[in-house]
């Protein structure tokens, strides 16, 4: 039997709304992964420690608060320099639009804003972990 893809997701900073974290790590565990939710009130650096700790193939962020563009950048850049470039980060939330390029050019591979379809986040994350494998 293959291994479970094995997903992070969490909160970063202060935003204390997680419903939203929550759907999409039920609706991952029901499409097969192995889900870790970190819950709320997560620093960068506990999240790439988390998914370094767990092993983790992914990382979902998620953030309501308006501070994606300091937060997701940061997780990124401290996975880096605990040498996990393999994991790829993801991202949820009420982010603008104007703002999902730069997320990308900071090493955010996907985003995901409100109405999105968990069975399409759940595709995107089989296909991309599977042709990272």
């Amino acid at each position: 039997m293959a291994e479970k893809l094995r997903v992070i997701v969490a909160k970063p900073g202060l935003d204390g709304h997680d419903r939203g974290a929550k759907v999409v790590a039920r609706a991952l565990r029901d499409a097969g992964f192995e889900v870790i939710y970190t819950g709320l009130f997560q620093t960068p650096e506990q999240i790439a420690e988390a998914a370094i700790q767990e092993d983790a193939d992914a990382v979902g962020l998620s953030c309501h608060s308006g501070a994606h563009m300091t937060l997701f950048p940061k997780v990124v850049n401290e996975l880096r320099a605990r040498g996990a470039d393999d994991v790829v980060v993801v991202a949820g939330g009420v982010i603008p639009a104007d703002d999902i390029p730069k997320l990308k050019e900071a090493g955010i591979e996907e985003v995901f804003t409100p109405g999105a379809n968990t069975g399409d986040i759940a595709s995107w994350l089989r296909d991309r972990l599977s042709a990272k494998a």
